[in-house]
């Protein structure tokens, strides 16, 4: 029998998968680099997810990106963590050891970062404090990038403030928790402004914040890529802050995955996003 080689597998694991990008841009990059190699999206229930993960090695999966829901459980499941994937508490970024081992890291505050260096370049993380709205897996992700690039303070906004006081417990005496209908008034006193909750997705509710105290001086950036233009966005542009889509964030966070998996480090161009766009 003649031996093949074994063509790298991997993909995305969410419930539901079906809705992700990812698969177009690791597509595009694939095919841009002419390598051997596949990612497909993989509908896993919750209740099915550790058997799952523990049978992709032998599947001939390399690796796997982890969504909603199951970024915490991934890393419970885990057999090595890496120390960011541990301070954020979720994991996003799965590798399998032809060992059997399970390694979970989490890139979601690299991604975070990295789009926000591509697109504001000027942006300085240092100039003053931060508004996050919302405390969810994401949230966690860029307070711990936010906190490394030294941003002095941030400001925390859920519309359930135990959860957020919860990331307090957490993160420390840098992170203050205010209200949620205390967000708007707090936006004068923050250079930069993100949004980590699902409020102007695609069908879900809007976001309804007053955002008259929004200056040029402030950089508005939104996690949230579908649309690509929200209407904290547009809000922001109408004020002459600058801004960041949240498509960025889904690009860059993949790129560690990639160098990882299939043996080569892309770029985030103009190509990437219209390929994903596509």
């Amino acid at each position: 029998m003649t031996a093949l080689p074994q063509i790298p597998l991997a993909g995305v694991i969410g419930c539901p998968a079906a809705q992700s990008r990812s698969p177009h841009l690791f597509r595009h990059w694939l095919d841009q680099q002419d390598r051997a190699g596949h990612y497909v999206p993989l509908h896993v229930e919750p209740e099915d997810l550790e058997r799952v993960l523990r049978s992709m090695g032998q599947m001939g999966f390399v690796g796997a990106n982890v969504t909603l829901p199951h970024k915490q459980r991934a890393l419970e499941i885990a057999d090595d963590v890496s120390d960011r994937a541990r301070h954020i508490g979720a994991a996003n970024t799965l590798t399998f050891g032809k060992d059997g081992r399970i390694h979970a890291d989490n890139t979601d505050g690299y991604g975070f970062l990295a789009n926000l260096q591509q697109g504001a370049p000027n942006w300085d993380p240092q100039q003053g404090p931060a508004l996050i709205l919302g405390a969810g897996g994401a949230a966690r992700a860029i307070i711990v990038s936010l906190l490394d690039a030294g941003v002095p303070q941030i400001l925390l906004a859920n519309r359930t403030r135990a959860r957020a006081e919860e990331l307090a417990q957490t993160f420390g005496p840098a992170l203050h928790v205010i209200d949620w209908e205390e967000a708007p008034a707090a936006i004068a006193d923050t250079t930069t402004l993100i949004n980590t909750t699902s409020l102007g997705m695609t069908g879900k509710d809007p976001l309804t914040l007053d955002l008259s105290a929004l200056t040029p001086a402030h950089l508005v950036t939104d996690i949230v890529y579908a649309p690509l233009q929200t209407d904290l966005l547009k809000a922001a542009d109408q004020a002459g802050a600058t801004t960041v889509d949240g498509l960025g964030m889904l690009l860059h966070q993949a790129v560690p995955g990639c160098e990882r998996w299939f043996g080569f480090r892309p770029q985030v161009t103009d190509d990437t996003r219209r390929a994903v766009l596509a």
